[in-house]
């Protein structure tokens, strides 16, 4: 992306979702932002602030931020339940915040789980942004289901039931059990999850939407959402994430490892060219004892060299341990946070089985690695049919707890990733090209320059 720094005076709000996933792409986005020449004051809470440390030091003057209260929430409490206890802590507190500032923002950019915050940019007359951690495939789905919630009128809930929306291009299908629950309609009763929808919905009423993409790997999916909400405010600008060189560097984006980042480079110096299987479920995912002992089963009848970044129960470490024993050092297990984009970037690196989680879509596809889809939960059953079946870059291996694969015919696939001469590997480096052309120059540069420049429309009509 073009870095040229010219002072703008524009000053706007970043507000993200508070977990890791969701706070890093509205961060990466905030340094490009800030590399322009804007001022952004980052909204977060207090187990969260880590997160912006590299970014402060790199923009010491630019860059601010208010640490709000965390509402009291659990691991186990339901996403609606999360989304109306933000608003109810935090709207009253920004309100009041905006209100003492002498020049306050002229925008607010905020996570696409905060629709909410659409309401609060009309009580402020401010435009609001939405922004997508997730690609324009999956707003698309989202928004078809929140308009039109999901039924499954079979009296036993048959989990197979396919659910089919037509009016997304392509015309996406999905068994029932892949359809997240604050999209059915069985919950209609529940004021939490009527106060979800309205928030999504507010979504496609808010000023612009921001996604991190590009324009040519989902197409299609773009121009259906420019139809869908009525104008062009419409702007892919990614990947966000850094590019090799960056001051914030890959190595210490979302914190530290759990295991030095120079100790995996030295490792991965080790192995030939594209001979490694970088196998990571997320921030958020845990396996299950099955899925783990697949997995493991898998990993070790491959005989292929892999880093396994793994989240586990503690009652399941036992499995974690005796693997370990029995690979030696042809396999490395990571517990807890990896640099993954520095994992992935390595030569050593050749596939990335993956949960399909938008971000790290963005980093396989910009690495020039075969992926293999594994989704678990939300978005990531589209993120898997846009990877395998519409653009040929990556090998389906199984879909959460439903369909878990053989453990040889995963291992076999473990194996067949690597190939070179695999069609999904002539596609991985082709849309890795794209990708990197998007941000160099090219379309997400100039679709970013052209919300800059919107934004300074708004200010001078102040």
């Amino acid at each position: 992306m073009s870095t040229t720094k010219s002072k703008t005076n524009l000053h706007i709000v970043a507000y993200p979702y508070p977990t890791a996933g969701h706070i890093i792409p509205l961060l990466d986005l905030t340094h490009l932002l800030l590399t322009r020449g804007l001022n952004v004051t980052v909204l977060v809470t207090p187990n969260n602030v880590h997160l912006l440390e590299p970014y402060l030091s790199t923009h010491p003057s630019s860059l601010k931020h208010l640490v709000l209260p965390a509402p009291d929430i659990t691991s186990h409490t339901r996403l609606t339940a999360d989304v109306r206890a933000l608003r109810d802590l935090h709207c009253p507190i920004l309100l009041q915040w905006f209100q003492s500032q002498p020049s306050p923002p002229v925008a607010i950019i905020s996570d696409f789980f905060l629709g909410w915050t659409h309401y609060l940019s009309c009580e402020l007359k401010v435009p609001r942004l939405c922004f997508s951690p997730s690609g324009a495939f999956g707003m698309s789905v989202a928004f078809s289901m929140t308009r039109d919630p999901p039924i499954n009128n079979d009296p036993g809930k048959d989990i197979n039931f396919l659910i089919s929306l037509p009016e997304v291009p392509n015309s996406p299908t999905y068994p029932w059990w892949q359809i997240p629950p604050h999209y059915r309609n069985d919950l209609e009763a529940d004021p939490d999850w009527e106060f979800h929808r309205n928030s999504m919905l507010a979504n496609f009423e808010s000023w612009g939407i921001v996604f991190n993409s590009f324009a040519s790997l989902e197409s299609v999916y773009f121009d259906h959402l420019k139809r869908e909400v009525g104008h062009n405010r419409v702007w892919a600008v990614g990947p966000v994430l850094p590019l090799e060189g960056d001051l914030i560097g890959s190595a210490t984006r979302g914190g530290a490892s759990s295991v030095p980042c120079h100790e995996l480079m030295t490792w991965l110096d080790a192995p030939l060219d594209n001979s490694v299987v970088y196998v990571c479920f997320g921030s958020r995912v845990g396996l299950t004892s099955k899925q783990l002992n697949v997995l493991t089963t898998a990993l070790e009848c491959s005989e292929v060299h892999f880093i396994l970044c793994a989240s586990v129960p503690n009652d399941q470490g036992s499995i974690l341990d005796g693997f370990k024993d029995r690979v030696g050092d042809r396999g490395l297990v990571i517990k807890g946070w990896a640099p993954q984009v520095a994992i992935l970037r390595h030569r050593a690196v050749g596939s990335f089985l993956t949960h399909c989680g938008w971000n790290s879509v963005l980093e396989g596809l910009t690495s020039r690695v075969v992926m293999l889809t594994w989704p678990m939960g939300a978005e990531q059953f589209t993120n898997a049919l846009l990877l395998v079946d519409q653009l040929g870059v990556a090998i389906r291996v199984g879909e959460g707890t439903e369909n878990i694969p053989d453990s040889n015919e995963l291992a076999r696939l473990l194996v067949v990733s690597l190939d070179k001469r695999k069609p999904q590997n002539v596609r991985a480096k082709e849309l890795s090209d794209a990708a990197l052309s998007a941000v160099k120059r090219g379309s997400s540069d100039k679709d970013l320059d052209e919300l800059i420049k919107q934004l300074a429309d708004i200010k001078k009509l102040e």
